[in-house]
């Protein structure tokens, strides 16, 4: 086929974190056990990145080298690379040495100047296509490089950058940029300050485009001529269940063909609910991998779930018991107000630690046994367990003393 062949991808977010739990392992799955064998097996003319590179403006070493590393696998097979920074990106970091880049066939745009400095594509085959750079650009970036204090508004900058642009009609021009295409669906894992009314752009701006290869939003879609890539992995628990893919984009003669390669992360995030006790039994009979938030449906708390659940589920990353939603109310809310203002006695919270924990109520001889341990501990460390008594009535002491003294009840 004479048709130019485009691998649009985006929102990689390198170095990101989901619950505090690095994603980098499944990231560089993603790019050179996943993306760069793919490249061989579909042979692109080129590859369209639209954004959000990485995950923050200072990306840990690790991301910045697995970043690197897919750069140096695009140089050995001879792919042009045309990309923008996003919203996370840090633009001003990743401009060094984009002049030389561009030489080599990494086109990276970080400054709305760039829109200026289109880059003409020519495949063997003969097909051409012209490509314009619009990385993400604020309203204040819009106005200090038009001098245009009108700009207010994202809509407002894409209209005053993109209509001063005037475009030959001998090729098709492709636009690659950043931002929330209005009608477009967002996601919890973008951030609302970057997806609200005053940052919509509007599609009629990009009506001169044979197409957009757009980035921002996660979740793969059609926006006016162009389309989100959607990220390559879930970066929020409401992305359970959505098809992760990169787009490839087909161009002759004008016409714009685009379909939809599906990527299978190695590991997908759930929501699982329900009892402790039949989950437990769950993840002890079918293990997984997976990121996975549970949500506990006991009515009394749990003891330690995550540490009982991660053998079997080690990407446990929360765990939610809905219990406590019931909580706050009668004597229990009575007991939180006193032990706030620091009226409530050891005994009583651990009456209540007894019966909200355990499900029992406590007997003479944990009582005993409680004021027992009290007193060797105060007798070890007197300063610090008279600190814990004053400054945090609720803080663990009480549960180490239990444990430290050999008691089993409920532990």
């Amino acid at each position: 086929t004479t048709a130019m062949y485009l691998l649009h991808t985006a929102d990689w977010h390198l170095g990101k974190a989901l619950f505090g739990r690095s994603l980098l392992e499944d990231q560089a799955y993603f790019l050179l056990e996943w993306l760069l064998p793919l490249l061989d097996r579909e042979r692109p003319d080129a590859v369209l990145l639209a954004g959000d590179v990485f995950d923050r403006q200072v990306p840990p070493t690790e991301a910045v080298l697995l970043f690197d590393e897919f750069l140096r696998g695009l140089q050995a097979r001879n792919l042009p690379l045309l990309a923008v920074t996003g919203n996370h990106d840090g633009e001003k970091r990743l401009s060094l040495g984009t002049s030389f880049l561009r030489r080599e066939g990494v086109v990276l745009a970080t400054r709305p100047q760039d829109l200026d400095t289109p880059y003409v594509l020519e495949t063997k085959a003969g097909e051409s296509a012209r490509f314009y750079f619009l990385p993400y650009c604020t309203p204040a970036a819009a106005r200090e490089a038009l001098g245009d204090d009108s700009i207010h508004t994202q809509n407002d900058a894409y209209r005053a950058l993109l209509g001063r642009l005037e475009l030959p009609d001998d090729l098709p021009n492709v636009l690659i940029t950043h931002c929330f295409a209005a009608g477009s669906t967002a996601g919890a894992s973008e951030n609302p300050a970057f997806v609200g009314p005053a940052s919509q752009v509007g599609l009629d701006c990009f009506s001169p485009f044979s197409y957009v290869a757009l980035g921002h939003l996660h979740r793969p879609q059609k926006a006016g001529p162009g389309r989100y890539a959607g990220a390559p992995l879930a970066y929020s628990f409401d992305e359970e269940g959505q098809e992760k893919s990169v787009t490839r984009v087909f161009l002759e003669h004008g016409a714009v063909h685009c379909e939809e390669l599906p990527f299978v992360p190695p590991r997908r995030v759930r929501r699982v609910r329900g009892l402790f006790a039949a989950l437990l039994a769950q993840a002890q009979a079918a293990p997984s991998e997976d990121y996975l938030f549970v949500s506990l449906t006991d009515p009394a708390p749990v003891y330690q779930p995550l540490d009982r659940l991660r053998p079997y589920w080690p990407n446990v990353l929360t765990v939610a018991n809905e219990c406590f939603l019931h909580m706050g109310t009668g004597e229990t809310a009575q007991l939180r107000e006193e032990i706030r203002q620091h009226r409530a006695g050891d005994e009583a919270v651990f009456r209540a630690f007894l019966k909200e924990i355990c499900g029992e109520e406590a007997t003479d001889a944990d009582l005993k046994h409680f004021a027992k341990t009290q007193k060797e501990v105060s007798a070890l460390c007197p300063r610090y367990f008279y600190r814990c008594r004053r400054s945090a009535p609720t803080s663990t002491p009480r549960a180490s003393i239990l444990r430290g003294s050999g008691s089993t009840r409920c532990f």
